[in-house]
């Protein structure tokens, strides 16, 4: 039987523990991070997560130990590949990827990276005075010239496409242009909580979210519920008001007086006579007199013809027009009586 070395037990055993004493266990990909921004990264979590790295079988056989104290948790496993670490933590999962998320720092590419989107050099001044540093920038591709006592990128120089590997010569320069082209940071793969694994995907929602979506469906409810006359505490003042403009609409369609609609429908019925009275050509002085102030009322608010056109003699009525009882009884008579 192989010997096991004791570390790697030691290892298996520290990280069951970690991952069965705490509510929430993730798994994190650490791929291409340095190991001085790990452990700054690392020092950042301490007081509410414990971050164990170490090789995947080792992470694999922690997790089917943990399965018999937590059933399902083994279902990380398949996030287990490349270069991860597990951790433990007593955050919930959401509040755990925003705390990842803000672990995202632009860092330097490698050379033999490939790109992941294009790499452009931008036209401008440099940081470098003349020298031979002209030379190197020309080297890589760059056409460079001396501006103002500095070395200035003539155009915009796109070096690498995206999906493309990086040349040595572009990977040492970029880092001296300030041109960080990737981001690091502890990446979010999968969390354990309470029997259900989640991906990144489901977590990564903005912090109004889920307030905006309860807000949205109240909303939305409502406006069902006063459209189909649903009533509700929240409905019956908008069903009420609805129901009286309604009824007060049909009330002066139907010609039906209330003591709410007389003077719209006295209004209505001056309105409704002048319109007659300018179109039949009735002649009597007081309903002159009303058409020449309905004309001179509206010429007031249109703009001036234009000199080609012939001005149209007509009287524009509007329903909604407030006149007195006394005026729109003096109407009638003096076109009926």
């Amino acid at each position: 039987m192989a010997h096991v070395a004791t570390w790697k037990k030691d290892m298996v055993s520290e990280i069951v523990k970690d991952i069965t004493e705490n509510p929430v266990v993730a798994v994190v990909d650490l791929h291409g991070i340095p190991a001085p921004q790990i452990q700054s990264m690392r020092a950042d979590l301490r007081e509410h997560a414990i971050l164990k790295m170490t090789k995947n079988n080792l992470m694999l056989l922690a997790l089917d130990e943990a399965a018999k104290q937590r059933p399902g948790i083994d279902k990380l496993k398949g996030s287990v590949h490349g270069q991860c670490a597990i951790m433990a933590t007593d955050m919930n999962p959401f509040k755990l990827c925003k705390k990842l998320e803000a672990t995202m720092t632009p860092a330097a590419i490698k050379a033999g990276q490939l790109a992941p989107k294009d790499i452009m050099v931008p036209k401008g001044p440099t940081p470098f005075g003349p020298g031979p540093m002209i030379g190197e920038l020309q080297k890589i591709g760059l056409q460079a010239a001396i501006e103002a006592g500095k070395i200035a990128i003539k155009k915009d120089t796109t070096l690498v496409k995206a999906g493309e590997p990086v040349p040595p010569g572009v990977a040492a320069m970029l880092p001296k242009l300030n041109i960080l082209p990737i981001i690091v940071g502890m990446d979010l793969r999968t969390v354990f909580e309470d029997g259900t694994v989640y991906k990144k995907e489901v977590l990564a929602i903005p912090d109004d979210y889920y307030k905006t979506m309860f807000a949205t469906a109240a909303h939305d409810a409502r406006a069902l519920a006063i459209d189909i006359s649903w009533t509700t505490k929240e409905t019956i003042v908008p069903l009420v008001t609805k129901a009286f403009r309604e009824a007060m609409g049909l009330s002066i369609s139907a010609a039906i007086p209330t003591k709410e609609n007389i003077k719209i429908l006295l209004a209505k019925a001056d309105n409704q006579m002048l319109a007659v009275a300018s179109k039949s050509g009735y002649k009597s002085d007081a309903i002159a007199a009303r058409l020449s102030s309905a004309a001179a009322a509206a010429a007031s608010v249109k703009p001036a013809a234009e000199p080609h056109k012939k001005e149209e003699k007509k009287v524009e009525v509007k329903e909604e027009e407030q006149v007195s009882e006394e005026d729109a009884a003096a109407g009638l008579s003096a076109l009926f009586g």
